[in-house]
């Protein structure tokens, strides 16, 4: 009983080529949307509660420029938690739902990564 080394090494070379496909994808993918950079941990977090307060508005960026957020408050077991996220994000936060939001934190807004909602 030997070991099938043609076997082996077809299945070693498919998994490199797969792999670079990936970074590929991912690093062109990522040079399309402007400055790339590449490096350190994204720290996600995650706020949850039921959505209380939903409102669209704009702050000050840097450099004299304003940016669109949507500050949104949500209520969890007596305590409430805010978060304010870039762009129009109300759709993703309807009224009287209990959501859980996960974002990366971000000056002046945070960006939304996903939210679920459940519907109480």
């Amino acid at each position: 009983m030997g070991v099938d080394c043609g076997h082996l090494f077809w299945r070693w070379r498919m998994q490199r080529l797969l792999a670079l496909v990936f970074a590929l994808t991912f690093l062109l993918g990522a040079a399309g949307c402007g400055n790339v950079f590449v490096g350190g941990a994204i720290h996600t977090q995650t706020i949850s509660g039921t959505v209380s307060i939903v409102q669209l508005t704009v702050l000050s960026g840097g450099g004299g420029t304003t940016v669109q957020v949507t500050a949104v408050t949500l209520l969890a077991n007596g305590m409430a938690s805010a978060g304010t996220f870039c762009g129009d994000q109300r759709s993703q936060f309807p009224m009287n739902t209990f959501v859980q939001a996960n974002f990366t934190p971000g000056q002046p807004c945070s960006n939304l990564t996903i939210v679920v909602g459940i519907k109480g």
